[in-house]
C-alpha cells in the first residue's frame, strides 16, 4: 500500500500535469489497473484517456439496472467507439423483483442503506474481488461533493486501492472542449436512483 507521503507528493508534483501524464504515471507505479464507469455525464473522457495509454484496461461498468434508455445508448456507442474492453456487473436480484419487494426507498428511509448496498455496493465489491486491481481509475471531480474535495488527483481507497482522477481540476467547459476535440458523446439524462441530489456521495468512495 502507497504510503500517505508519497500520495502527497505525488498530488503536489502531477497538479498541473495532462491527464495523460497522470495516468502513464499511474501505470509506472503499477499496471495492475482497472477504470469504472456507470456512463454518467463526462465519463466517455476518462475512457477515452485511460484507454489511449492502454486500449485493453478492464473497464468495469457496475449497471444498477435502473439507467434511463438514453444512458444505455449512450453506453453501447461509447463501448463500440473506444472498443472498451467492458466487464459488467449487475445486482443479484433484477430491478423489476426489487421493484415489487422493495422499490426505490427515499434517502431518509431505513430501507435505502440495503437498496444502495443491492445495486451499486455489492456488484462493485463483487467486480473488485474479481479483478483484484492495484490502480483503480476514476471520474472523480472537484467541487462534486464534500469528500472529493479533499482527496486530490491520488488518493488511497478504503481497501488499499490508489485511486486515481485524471481529470480532477477539470470544470465542465474545460471536459465539454475536450469531448468535441476527440469527437465524444456526452450523456446528461443520467439516473443513478441511489442519490436524490448531485452533491451526495453514492457510498462508493467515502
Amino acid at each position: 500500500m502507497i504510503d500517505q507521503n508519497t500520495i502527497n507528493e505525488l498530488n503536489s508534483q502531477y497538479k498541473n500535469a495532462s491527464p495523460i501524464d497522470i495516468i502513464k504515471k499511474a501505470f509506472q507505479l503499477n499496471n495492475k489497473a482497472v477504470v469504472t464507469t456507470n456512463f454518467r455525464p463526462y465519463e466517455a473522457a476518462i475512457l477515452h484517456a485511460v484507454s489511449k495509454v492502454e486500449s485493453k484496461i478492464p473497464v468495469i461498468w457496475c449497471d444498477t439496472g435502473y439507467n434511463t434508455p438514453q444512458t444505455y445508448r449512450h453506453a453501447e456507442t461509447v463501448i463500440k467507439n473506444l472498443d472498451l474492453n467492458i466487464f459488467l456487473y449487475v445486482p443479484k436480484q433484477t430491478s423489476a423483483h426489487r421493484d415489487v419487494v422493495l422499490g426505490i426507498p427515499s434517502i431518509d428511509a431505513p430501507e435505502h442503506a440495503l437498496f444502495t448496498e443491492q445495486v451499486k455496493l455489492e456488484p462493485f465489491k463483487r467486480a473488485m474481488k474479481e479483478h483484484k486491481p492495484n490502480v483503480w481509475f476514476t471520474n472523480l471531480r472537484q467541487g462534486q461533493t464534500a469528500f472529493r474535495d479533499s482527496i486530490g488527483i491520488f488518493s488511497v481507497s478504503k481497501d488499499g486501492v490508489l485511486k486515481v482522477s485524471p481529470f480532477y481540476y477539470w470544470s465542465d467547459e474545460k471536459l465539454d472542449t475536450y469531448l468535441a476535440e476527440h469527437n465524444l458523446p456526452n450523456e446528461f439524462k443520467y439516473f443513478d436512483p441511489t442519490k436524490a441530489l448531485e452533491n451526495r456521495e453514492c457510498g462508493l468512495h467515502a
